[in-house]
């Protein structure tokens, strides 16, 4: 029965918050729990670098004036063969993304 009431307290609690308070509580849980994420990255129509097993993407910021930069960076394993899959010999990497120059595609991994 206290699991049914706090269940229900729950739902009105989350009914009540606006839709972007729903989605900040989202990505909260999701920076919590983590994400199997997917990056693309294209020249052209063509992927030229994978990386998987990514949690998330973080936009850089300043030092100084704490600011956003343009460039978003993380830790994910780098898909040398673009097979999609981790194999052996592929590690976790550090990488950055330009938000003017490089297109990308970021997914949760369906697989």
């Amino acid at each position: 029965m206290k699991r049914l009431i706090m269940g229900v307290v729950a739902l009105a609690v989350l009914a009540a918050c606006t839709q972007e308070q729903q989605n900040k509580i989202g990505r909260d849980l999701q920076n919590w729990t983590g994400t199997d994420g997917v990056l693309e990255v294209y020249m052209g129509n063509q992927v030229v670098r994978r990386f998987l097993k990514i949690d998330k993407l973080s936009t850089a910021l300043g030092t100084d004036d704490g600011r956003a930069r343009s460039y978003r960076y993380g830790y994910g394993v780098l898909d040398e063969n673009l097979n999609g899959v981790v194999d052996a010999g592929e590690k976790k990497v550090y990488f950055e993304i330009s938000d003017f120059s490089t297109p990308y595609v970021f997914f949760e991994n369906p697989r």
